[in-house]
């Protein structure tokens, strides 16, 4: 009764939990296992960001709590954001699941799946279900374990800070994760040396609002944020060809930071830059601290540090209040940005948001069709760019076999997926590749061989 399953909804940051629960289980002895018919324990981590998120997570619970009737000693747990923003309540749907366990609280799952495990052994009956959603101090340094598999890790996720203190009207977020906290920055980097020593060559940076990383804890130097301190430490680590980090907030986005792309180089040339709306009307129902003048005068500040900066961005349509002109100007804002990538979001009711009781609601048909305008306008423009890099030759970290297995593949420094034949002693290099066709979201090319003469760079046409 030791295979568990793990099913993580969301973000980055649920995947490097479930990545961390998944470690803490197998140094207590359980067998991670890769489908869920296999095992005797499902987690599942999910998310609470928009009410569909959660409706999916739900229903699948639901669905798998069907096997206790055939088999009850069979483990159902929820884990994650709708742990924390539901806790004891979801039993009143969903009474077979057995634990429930917030965002706090990951390290402390394989403690309850000993004890849900000895009690079925036991052949004692199912009883109350197990809940864990309280907060606790310190609970933000406790997600640093790997989970180990087959072969180098080469892009590996550190958690840095979690919580938020921002108060967006729309978002749950500090419901779910709580109030800001930051890791010693001296732990986040030993952790990177581990994971370099291992084969790691690509670091991302993990936060709820990354860019606010030990701003209580630790003093700007020379007006250098904490943050920008953090990336240059990790900078400095032998082994480590890239770093990223997600997700920041334009407020982070000063001086310090764009100039740390300009003399840092393995910070890759790409920013996931929250916008929201293009309308300042809308921001400031939102809660956003910034102005659409701002957000441009950051995006301009960004390229003129790295002319090929490739920018990535979430938008939520149909927010309350939100006119056709306001939508309008979240239009003209992306099409002059020239976004790479998006995440466009129909705005969602969470209860307990500001938002939530605001008049002047949107109906679901109009968010629908703004919804659509926005992604056909932004795929344009995301095939433009890719389409842009044919003839150039890409840096490309390979990362392994594609989802074929026929084929290897990898990113640019620009976050784009590239699709290239390669060999296995690659894996974990830096190799020049010469794009050959684009899609919205993929590159295809062929791997530069001395003999072929092409040679590759970082320069401007480098993404």
């Amino acid at each position: 009764m030791n295979r568990v399953h793990i099913k993580t909804y969301g973000c980055q940051m649920n995947e490097r939990d479930s990545e961390a629960v998944a470690a803490m289980l197998r140094a207590r002895g359980y067998t991670i296992v890769a489908s869920e018919d296999e095992c005797d324990v499902l987690l599942l981590n999910t998310c609470s960001i928009r009410d569909a998120a959660e409706q999916k997570a739900i229903g699948k619970a639901g669905y798998s709590s069907s096997r206790k009737r055939r088999d009850p000693r069979f483990v159902l747990g929820i884990l994650g954001c709708m742990a924390q923003n539901r806790g004891a309540s979801l039993l009143d749907r969903l009474p077979d699941v057995d634990l429930i366990v917030g965002t706090q609280k990951f390290h402390r799952v394989p403690d309850h799946l000993d004890s849900i495990r000895a009690s079925r052994e036991a052949g004692v009956p199912a009883g109350e279900a197990i809940v864990d959603t309280a907060a606790e101090a310190g609970s933000q340094n406790t997600i640093r374990d790997h989970m180990d598999g087959p072969g180098p890790q080469v892009c590996a996720f550190v958690s840095i800070q979690q919580g938020c203190d921002m108060d967006c009207s729309f978002c749950i977020v500090p419901r779910t994760r709580g109030d800001e906290r930051s890791r010693p920055m001296d732990d986040i980097i030993r952790e990177c040396e581990e994971l370099a020593g291992r084969g790691a060559r690509e670091i991302t940076l993990l936060g709820q609002i990354v860019t606010s990383y030990g701003r209580r804890d630790y003093p700007h130097t020379g007006g250098v944020s904490p943050f920008v301190q953090l990336l240059e430490r990790v900078h400095a680590i032998p082994g480590v060809e890239r770093i990223r980090f997600t997700s920041p907030h334009p407020r982070g986005f000063r001086e310090d930071l764009a100039d740390a792309f300009r003399r840092l180089p393995k910070l890759g040339e790409c920013v996931h830059l929250p916008v929201q709306s293009g309308s300042n009307r809308i921001l400031r129902a939102m809660n956003r601290p910034y102005t659409r003048e701002r957000y441009l005068a950051i995006v301009e500040s960004l390229r003129g540090a790295q002319p090929a900066m490739a920018f990535s961005t979430d938008v939520i349509v149909g927010f309350p209040g939100e006119t056709d002109a306001d939508f309008g100007e979240t239009c003209s804002l992306c099409a002059e940005v020239d976004y790479d990538m998006a995440y466009v979001f129909k705005y969602s009711v969470r209860t307990g948001t500001a938002s939530a009781a605001m008049p002047g609601q949107v109906p679901d048909a109009v968010r629908q069709e703004r919804n659509r305008t926005l992604l056909d306008l932004l795929r344009a423009g995301s095939l433009r760019r890719s389409q842009a890099l044919v003839g150039t030759v890409q840096e490309i970290l390979v990362e392994g076999p594609d989802r074929t297995g026929l084929r290897f593949t990898g990113r640019t420094r620009g976050n784009r997926v590239a699709v290239f034949d390669a060999a296995p002693r690659l894996e974990g290099s830096l190799v020049p590749v010469e794009i050959t066709r684009a899609s919205v979201s993929t590159l295809y090319g062929d791997l530069v061989t001395a003999d072929t003469g092409l040679q590759t760079g970082r320069g401007p046409a480098s993404l």
